[in-house]
């Protein structure tokens, strides 16, 4: 290929280039104005030909996936179902598990400092067929541009909950009356439709996965309710 040939390339593959990135929708979803400000021009000055939308809500941003059709959401997860309600991390979750159940191909980042959450729906993150990446808060802005980046055509990073702890949907419903509607076991069986043993059983595997073992909470003189909140909010699994 002679010089004119290459030049002619390099400008058709760069207006190629421009071309897609105006087709490019983005949305940034979170309800810290300072966050949410800063997200939007970090991503403006990466994708000047974006167009970048933004949510306060779990409602205003499946509003606007409903309305649009969108290459990339950045999500954090401790957001108000609506205006005027308590940012929750649950709201994110729900939102997220809404989003890869009704668009599976959608591109997706979690930005958020509640990553460690994301082992609740480790099985739907791993079915997703979008592009899905975690990035704390924490991280720099280049490696969390590098993480949306990726996102963005398809690739994944989720490396941050793969040694997380494996955990079964019934276990997690478990923690979640005990510690956050602080029901006792007869209550909690009467809820989940089963027999008081069954909740037992329930705690003793809850408890071998974290690492609570009677012996060593009698050795040190500690509460075995109290320690396995300890060690399920310490991985996530509960707020």
């Amino acid at each position: 290929m002679n010089v004119i040939s290459e030049r002619t390339t390099v400008k058709v593959n760069f207006e190629e280039l421009m071309m897609s990135q105006e087709k490019q929708k983005i949305l940034v979803v979170d309800d810290h104005q300072l966050i949410l400000t800063g997200s939007l021009d970090v991503l403006r000055q990466k994708y000047p030909n974006a167009e970048i939308l933004k949510a306060k809500t779990a409602q205003e941003a499946f509003d606007i996936v409903e309305s649009f059709q969108l290459d990339l959401v950045v999500m954090d997860l401790s957001i108000p179902y609506k205006t005027g309600m308590t940012a929750h991390i649950d709201e994110g979750i729900q939102l997220l598990k809404i989003l890869m159940k009704k668009y599976p191909a959608l591109n997706i980042v979690v930005q958020s400092s509640y990553v460690k959450a994301l082992v609740r729906i480790k099985h739907e993150i791993d079915e997703h067929q979008g592009g899905f990446a975690i990035a704390d808060k924490g991280l720099s802005e280049k490696e969390i541009l590098t993480r949306i980046n990726l996102a963005l055509q398809g690739g994944t990073h989720t490396k941050d909950i793969k040694t997380a702890l494996e955990f079964k949907p019934e276990w997690l419903e478990v923690l979640g009356l005990a510690f956050e509607e602080g029901l006792q076991d007869k209550t909690i069986a009467e809820r989940m439709h089963m027999h008081e043993r069954t909740i037992r059983s329930y705690w003793t595997k809850i408890q071998d996965v974290l690492g609570v073992y009677p012996e060593d909470c009698r050795q040190e003189g500690k509460n075995m309710r109290i320690q396995t909140r300890i060690r399920a909010k310490e991985e996530g699994l509960i707020d």
